[in-house]
């Protein structure tokens, strides 16, 4: 597998869980699916994202940097939305994006094919 399909598949695995969390407050069980379908691809967008970085840089630290900073950022996005609601959770929402950002950045990092160096043209 390539490092982009390794962060889709890691980012769907991880945003799944990431929204089953929600399951420990009582009032988003009435909307456990949808919160999982959408941490499911707040993940992946996060996973292609952070693979797409780690075939242009091969740095562990920076992998775990930029990864982390997606997650923070779109986890953001969706706490924005819930506090337009009235309800704010902000730490419990980018908390956990954060955290599953970094493990996907760790993980676009040290699993998949590197790129393939590309050979120069011959031009005659």
């Amino acid at each position: 597998m390539n490092k982009i399909l390794v962060g889709l598949v890691f980012g769907l695995i991880l945003g799944a869980l990431d929204g089953a969390t929600a399951w420990f407050y009582p009032e988003t069980r009435s909307v456990l699916a949808g919160i999982m379908v959408g941490s499911s691809i707040k993940g992946m967008v996060v996973g292609l994202l952070s693979g797409w970085f780690a075939r242009k840089v091969q740095s562990t630290k920076w992998g775990i940097v930029v990864g982390s900073a997606f997650g923070l950022f779109f986890a953001f996005l969706v706490a924005a939305m819930d506090a337009t609601k009235g309800k704010p959770h902000y730490l419990e929402i980018m908390m956990p994006g954060f955290v599953v950002g970094a493990i996907i950045g760790f993980l676009t990092q040290h699993m998949g094919r590197p790129v393939p160096a590309r050979k120069a043209e011959l031009r005659g």
